[in-house]
């Protein structure tokens, strides 16, 4: 259940570590000499987006918003002739190649949850997910997304966390290319880096962590990459790019911490889910995950997607040993700017 844990950066949340000190010697020690960091260079995107004027009005969950720019209609079936959808196992429909016919997100996007323990009825803190301003990666675009997770102020006097994950994925070929991690928690520091090559099939992984236990550790990984997978950050944005009809299991690979995995996952359900902004039409998802060919119980963990277009993230549920894990979302902002 690893993998799906550090997608949610929830694993700070639910250790019971010794307090690490943390003062600016000890930060000064944390800088990654990164070999990743000489194989990129990046740049801001230049790009003429469409803007919408901002409004007043609430945004509405349920209420799908009409799209920023006028489309043809498409015939799905002509699609996939025309662009085969690689790789095999993902599901074609939706997609002209490897981009999404419609794009569910934009820039500006702004979603936060609440992350509590229902068994103790608390709010241990605040995850945010944002869509930012386009980067270029060896001159190709890229999406920008960023996650963060911030305890609240009395869940940190037991244990601390204010992590923080900015993720760059290729605009046209949908896979990612990098991630940066900085986590600044109780019992750790860590910079981490994980760079996903392409083309040459090469996914390298770099951390240096600091603990109270151990001090100074430092790690590089490298290991033959699957084509076409996702890294355990940008799988919540793929998700969202799929139809998840009734009856259908969806496939994409996964790659983390040196193994090649296959994601899949299955609607169990669509409700009207009650939230902190009102009831939403949604779909439930039971995720299942599968490494060399075998399959890999993750536990009880369920995720909804809004039952719309736009497939936001609404709750995530991960049953633990003293109760259930939940991060709900408290609030939306859609995005204002469009490629």
């Amino acid at each position: 259940m690893k993998w799906l844990l550090i997608l949610f950066m929830m694993i700070g949340l639910t250790s019971c570590s010794s307090i690490l000190k943390i003062d600016q010697e000890k930060e000064k020690e944390l800088v990654l000499n990164s070999d990743i960091d000489k194989k990129l260079v990046i740049e801001e995107s230049v790009v003429h987006p469409e803007v919408i004027k901002p409004t007043t009005k609430k945004a509405s969950i349920v209420k799908v918003p009409p799209p920023l720019i006028k489309e043809k209609k498409t015939n799905e079936s002509v699609v996939s002739a025309v662009a085969k959808r690689e790789p095999s196992i993902e599901d074609s429909v939706g997609f002209l190649g490897r981009r999404p016919i419609h794009d569910p997100f934009l820039v500006g996007e702004k979603i936060k949850h609440e992350v509590y323990y229902n068994f103790f009825k608390i709010t241990a803190g605040e995850m945010n997910y944002s869509t930012l301003p386009f980067k270029n990666v060896n001159g190709r675009k890229a999406y920008q997304f960023e996650i963060q997770l911030k305890t609240t102020s009395l869940f940190s006097s037991f244990y601390a966390v204010d992590d923080k994950v900015n993720v760059l994925v290729d605009y046209d070929l949908w896979v990612p290319r990098l991630y940066t991690l900085h986590v600044k928690e109780s019992s750790q520091l860590r910079e981490a880096r994980q760079y996903f090559d392409f083309e040459n099939n090469k996914a390298r992984f770099e951390e240096k962590k600091i603990t109270s236990k151990k001090g100074v550790e430092e790690k590089k990984q490298e290991w033959e990459l699957a084509p076409y997978s996702q890294n355990v950050f940008s799988l919540i944005y793929y998700m969202r790019l799929f139809a998840w009809k009734d009856g259908q299991e969806y496939s994409f690979r996964v790659a983390d911490d040196g193994e090649n995995l296959v994601f899949k996952g299955r609607v169990v359900g669509r409700e009207i889910l009650k939230t902190p902004l009102g009831e939403m039409k949604a779909i439930k998802i039971k995720p299942e995950i599968t490494v060399k060919g075998a399959f890999k119980p993750v536990g009880d963990i369920f995720i909804w997607l809004s039952d719309d277009p736009r497939k936001i993230p609404l709750r995530i549920e991960s049953k633990i040993k003293i109760g259930t894990l939940v991060s709900q979302i408290l609030d939306y902002q859609p995005g204002t700017a469009q490629p």
